[in-house]
């Protein structure tokens, strides 16, 4: 998926090698076909793109959400159905917009999602998770909401503690070496260096993983 925030030379095809399908959230469909892809679909309310780029687009890979009570980011994200969604152009640029993604992260918590940024990778924990790191790599792991858990491979475990966004935070841990996360509920975001992108992938794709189940509201 990719958006219409701050993208780096290599960020698109970076990400295009490693997907099948591509979504576009509004005016992410503009890099996309800058580029010489041609969006699989473009979701959002279409306030960032040019009547030159939607004129460009086939009509049946338009998928207008026209209400203004959530981000392009949550729109698309909410109507992909995947194994995981590797998300470009969301990290960067304005905090706002940023924090906002953020937010539609954990909220969304069912549909598992990693942003690229230009130097790490973000993702909302799941319930477990191996990460094949190198040691001393940098874990950063903040919360959005209170959350206990259990860590192993971490130079400072998170064992016995209580993270919460105006409490304990757990930025710039390290790795000594793989990492196990367990947690006992949604709300952590898992932050590693984007050369680990593969491994969190893997993560994910190896094989049956938890998810956390949909939002009831």
């Amino acid at each position: 998926m990719v958006g219409g925030g701050e993208i780096g030379p290599e960020d698109l095809n970076q990400t295009l090698i490693r997907v099948k399908t591509v979504v576009a959230a509004d005016g992410g469909a503009i890099p996309l076909i800058d580029s010489g892809r041609m969006p699989d679909a473009v979701i959002g309310d279409f306030d960032s793109l040019t009547g030159t780029y939607l004129e460009r687009i086939p009509a049946d890979r338009l998928f207008p959400i026209r209400e203004q009570d959530s981000t392009d980011f949550d729109k698309a994200l909410r109507s992909i159905d995947a194994p995981l969604v590797l998300g470009v152009g969301f990290l960067g640029g304005r905090l706002d917009h940023q924090m906002a993604v953020l937010n539609a992260l954990v909220r969304l918590r069912d549909r598992p999602c990693i942003l690229i940024g230009e130097h790490e990778v973000v993702f909302h924990a799941t319930p477990q998770i191996k990460l094949s790191l190198t040691p001393g790599d940098v874990v950063s792991l903040f919360p959005f909401q209170r959350v206990t858990g259990r860590s192993k491979g971490l130079e400072w475990p998170i064992d016995d503690l209580v993270l919460e966004p105006n409490g304990r935070v757990g930025t710039s841990n390290r790795a000594l070496s793989d990492v196990e996360l367990t947690v006992d509920g949604p709300g952590l975001l898992v932050m590693v260096p984007r050369d680990a992108l593969d491994q969190v992938m893997q993560a994910f794709l190896s094989g049956p993983i938890r998810r956390w189940p949909a939002r009831d509201d």
